[in-house]
């Protein structure tokens, strides 16, 4: 056996950013949060200004509703920056290179031009 260290490479826990109740990384924090602040609307104006059930209801469902569609949509099972990549190509399409199907060929432009 030779006297040197042999180094190599591990797969060691800090690859890993964890997982809690089936989400990966932090994300299960939106959906904590979510929960906790519809439920906070819904006590405040069910119980504090006696709105009705169904309309506080109705307020607090999209504060838990927006975060969880963004979590399940955009984050859970998508590599980073799957969510800027998303939007970026949404909004921007073709990017900084042409756009090829906005152009016209070269064989219709010779017609235009020999008209």
């Amino acid at each position: 056996m030779s006297g040197e260290l042999r180094i190599t490479d591990t797969n060691s826990a800090n690859d890993s950013k964890g997982r809690a109740l089936g989400f990966e990384g932090n994300d299960f924090l939106f959906i904590i949060g979510g929960i906790v602040g519809a439920i906070g609307v819904f006590l405040l104006l069910f119980g504090m200004f006696h709105t009705s059930l169904l309309a506080a209801c109705a307020c607090a469902m999209p504060i838990f509703a927006i975060p969880t569609a963004w979590v399940m949509l955009f984050r859970r099972n998508k590599p980073d920056g799957y969510a800027e990549d998303f939007f970026d190509h949404l909004l921007n399409r073709e990017g900084f290179s042409h756009a090829p199907a906005g152009q016209r060929s070269m064989k219709q432009g010779r017609k235009n031009h020999a008209q």
